[in-house]
């Protein structure tokens, strides 16, 4: 049972996380922080938060976990901002998509007491953003990975990781710089390409009319577009040399395949479409296995 959890930004993230503590009644009280009194004004009348902090002082005093769930480019000033009221008994974890960065940042605003932070990152989310997008099961049986710090204390990681249970995750651990390689292929790359194509598209003179026809595919290929671009912004620029490193590898890619197709290599076309459709078919069954059975608020 956590007595007082701290949420900095209370959107989709911070937000589902609250509702999560909540419904399995693991939390006594959770305090909300966040750039928008609207939002956080929000986040009150729909009880994701109990009280809305006034000051980096109220919301740190007698914290037994604070979840920064704010664009990565701002640990550090949130950081710098609770610093002053960090009690020794209180653990700071995150929820950004990119780890280096943010391991980095903690590194230099909070010293040696970078032994609190506890970085993390759960592997989940919708395209909506705010209060009103949380969801109390957005983490059930999705991983979250933890990415502990030389400094941590095996008993601050283990808080971390609990939390993350009682949300119905299941926890991962890599270094900083596994998880940042690794997303930057499969989930920064991915949606590199979404926004690209979506932009591309929509600077074209006939794009109410490409638009018009676009259907189903185009829908599931660009669904990531739909995105907090803020968000985006900063996990590109963060995780920006992996995933210039996977960006090259995926225009070769395309080169390679703009080759086959003009010269009207049917048989090199069909291989890597075969190839793309057994792994993507071994990836859907591997998660599919894997995944609870939905629960009767999922509306899966």
């Amino acid at each position: 049972m956590l007595g007082k959890v701290v949420i900095v930004g209370v959107g989709l993230i911070g937000g589902s996380f609250a509702l999560a503590l909540k419904g399995a009644g693991a939390v006594r009280e959770v305090v909300g922080m966040g750039r928008s009194p609207e939002a956080m004004a929000r986040a009150l009348e729909l009880g994701i938060v109990d009280v809305v902090a006034e000051s980096a002082q109220q919301a740190m005093a007698g914290a037994d976990l604070v979840l920064l769930a704010a664009p990565v480019a701002q640990t550090g000033p949130i950081l710098a901002s609770l610093l002053p009221y960090l009690e020794p008994g209180t653990v700071i974890t995150d929820a950004g998509s990119t780890k280096g960065d943010v391991a980095a940042s903690a590194r230099a605003v909070l010293g040696e007491r970078v032994r609190q932070f506890v970085p993390g990152h759960p592997i989940a989310g919708r395209e909506s953003n705010g209060p009103d997008a949380a969801l109390a099961e957005l983490y059930r049986g999705k991983k979250t990975v933890i990415t502990p710090l030389l400094e941590n204390s095996a008993g601050d990681v283990g808080l971390v990781a609990a939390a993350w249970r009682l949300c119905g995750a299941v926890i991962h651990t890599l270094t900083p710089e596994q998880h940042d390689a690794v997303f930057a292929a499969v989930s920064h790359l991915p949606h590199l390409l979404a926004y690209a194509l979506v932009d591309d598209i929509a600077r074209k003179p006939h794009a109410d009319l490409l638009f018009q026809y676009a259907a189903s595919g185009f829908r599931d290929f660009t669904r990531i577009a739909g995105s907090s671009p803020e968000m985006w912004r900063d996990i590109s620029l963060a995780n920006r040399d992996a995933l210039l490193t996977e960006l090259d590898a995926y225009l070769a890619q395309l080169t390679a395949l703009r080759g086959l197709l003009a010269a009207g290599d049917s048989a090199g076309l069909e291989a890597v479409f075969d190839n793309a459709q057994r792994a993507r078919r071994a990836w859907g069954t591997a998660i599919e296995a894997n995944e609870p059975p939905p629960g009767p608020e999922s509306g899966k």
